[in-house]
């Protein structure tokens, strides 16, 4: 098989230190990017200074227009590069292996994998929840879905993530993109869409990322709203895939195996966060019932609420 170019696109806004080790660990890949394009949300640390130094593309927006899917088509278009995939990650995603990229393009084999998803591993000092999630949502086996795997994994089947995914650029222009003005989950829509016509997903266990969020209660709050808000205004999804509930009680019987194992003491906060996450989805679901000024303070992504005032 020929190999396959890519582009790498990565949003960023204010990465902090980090962002040197984001660095570092792409300079240490096997296989590099034809083009490295960083859309850039008005940072005022050394964000830019930094990706220039790498000899990355370096694309400045106002923080203010910045979207998940629209801001992400956007990069595709700076592209100088027609590769033949285009990667998507996150400043905060670091691979955590020389041949991370090279393992993400490798289900392209199949000409008819539309996109893959890496796995993502917790950060060093990730809390045992935060552990727990990742390992749960990203597990040591590789599989290729479609639309015949719907009815034993659900919602599942669609699942893709961002912080570290590939997708066939021909199909990614044939399917439209993203949606341009989502609150979040671009990357599900997309391939749900891919799955429902007649495409497949790849998830590759052998393309790791370390990824993780240490995240605060009222943090997990904003964050299961946005995904009930998602889930409202696409119920198109839940729909043609099933409810995310089924998936939410083999999370928590999982975590509470996990904890007992590994952090008993921390039983108690986790079912007040499931009860938060509860609570988070079901707001986020029936938003349009709330005060608008409510929705604002729930979402985590405030920009969002602004654009469609």
């Amino acid at each position: 098989m020929t190999a396959l170019s890519f582009v790498l696109c990565v949003p960023t806004h204010n990465a902090g230190n980090q962002w040197q080790d984001w660095i570092v660990a792409y300079q240490q890949q096997t296989m590099k990017a034809e083009e490295v394009i960083v859309v850039d949300s008005s940072s005022s640390d050394q964000t830019v200074k930094w990706a220039e130094e790498a000899g990355f593309s370096v694309h400045r927006i106002p923080q203010a227009v910045f979207n998940h899917g629209g801001t992400r088509n956007q990069a595709v278009k700076f592209a100088e590069n027609i590769a033949d995939i285009i990667v998507f990650m996150t400043q905060d995603a670091i691979l955590a292996s020389p041949n991370s990229l090279t393992n993400l393009l490798a289900p392209f084999s199949d000409p008819n994998v539309a996109a893959v998803c890496g796995r993502q591993l917790p950060h060093k000092g990730a809390t045992p929840l935060a552990t727990h999630a990742r390992y749960f949502n990203y597990p040591t086996q590789s599989k290729i879905k479609s639309k015949e795997d719907i009815p034993t994994l659900g919602i599942k089947t669609a699942f893709m993530s961002n912080s570290f995914a590939a997708y066939r650029r021909s199909v990614f222009e044939k399917m439209g993109g993203f949606p341009d003005n989502t609150i979040l989950a671009e990357d599900m829509f997309l391939a749900a869409k891919m799955v429902l016509a007649g495409y497949r997903i790849a998830y590759c266990a052998e393309a790791t990322v370390f990824h993780s969020h240490n995240y605060t209660l009222y943090q997990e709050l904003q964050r299961y709203f946005d995904t009930g808000v998602f889930q409202q205004e696409q119920a198109w999804i839940q729909q043609r895939f099933g409810k995310a509930s089924s998936e939410g009680k083999k999370f928590i019987l999982s975590e509470f195996k996990f904890l007992i194992q590994n952090a008993p003491h921390l039983l108690p906060k986790a079912a007040l966060s499931n009860f938060v996450k509860w609570v988070g989805f079901k707001l986020g679901y029936h938003y349009q019932k709330l005060p608008y000024g409510w929705c604002k303070v729930l979402s985590m992504h405030k920009g969002y609420w602004r654009k469609n005032e």
